[in-house]
């Protein structure tokens, strides 16, 4: 149904873009560039009033960057989180970035390895500065091709947890909301959930992306958390 709408809003506002065409060619005295009618590539929903953006995406990796700023490691090991995040960190920290499908990405100071995240090329307590956000929701789904497992996120994080170092910190990103699996997309967790999974760790920091607008909520209550259905939470653990 929905991409029928999208298709029907195509449909629609095309001639606008045609007529658009037709005063840009008009205007066009200089021809600095070709134009052929055949390579009109309509784009019929950016005329907004504001730039729209994924809620999710830009805050916690926004978050995250300046939480791998401020812990400042030597290098940092990232578990298939955002390519964003681990590019864009790698310009001031060292970043090793691993992946069930690895992606052909070459940058300095960023190395590419395939893992899986249930065997993970670690010895025990091992990693000081370590990252996974918005992966574990998807582990034992079968969207990515990795095996079904209705326990496969549980898994994740205690693998995740046996590798952090003593000290060491890890930023986790998860949907945070009314507990329910939607299948084969995610999971969502409540906050209660993910602080029984991280026993045995420390919360330096709890940050909520709130459904709704409006920003990042620093050190956000697990109250404020309990009343969203489809937010972000961003953890910051230290094991102790």
């Amino acid at each position: 149904m929905k991409n029928f709408v999208k298709k029907i809003i195509r449909l629609v506002l095309t001639p606008l873009v045609i007529f658009d065409y037709r005063r840009f060619k008009m205007l066009d005295k200089a021809r600095r560039f070709a134009m052929n009618s055949k390579d009109i590539y309509p784009c019929v929903k950016d005329k907004t009033v504001s730039t729209g953006f994924d809620r999710h995406y830009v805050y916690h990796t926004a978050w995250a960057a300046r939480k791998v700023r401020e812990i400042n490691p030597k290098f940092h090991i990232d578990i298939s989180s955002s390519l964003y995040f681990s590019s864009i960190v790698s310009a001031f920290v060292p970043v090793k970035f691993y992946d069930y499908r690895p992606p052909n990405l070459k940058l300095d100071n960023l190395s590419v390895e395939k893992a899986n995240i249930l065997s993970l090329p670690f010895g025990d307590n091992n990693v000081s500065s370590l990252s996974c956000m918005h992966t574990v929701e998807h582990i034992g789904l079968g969207r990515y091709g990795d095996a079904i497992d209705p326990d496969g996120d549980i898994k994740a994080i205690k693998e995740l947890k046996r590798v952090l170092a003593p000290g060491g910190n890890f930023l986790f990103v998860v949907p945070i909301g009314k507990p329910r699996i939607e299948f084969n997309a995610h999971r969502v967790y409540s906050y209660e959930q993910i602080m029984e999974y991280f026993s045995g760790l420390n919360l330096r920091e709890f940050a909520l992306i709130p459904e709704e607008n409006g920003g990042m909520i620093i050190n956000a209550s697990p109250e404020q958390a309990a009343v969203e259905y489809y937010s972000c939470g961003c953890f910051w653990f230290i094991k102790q």
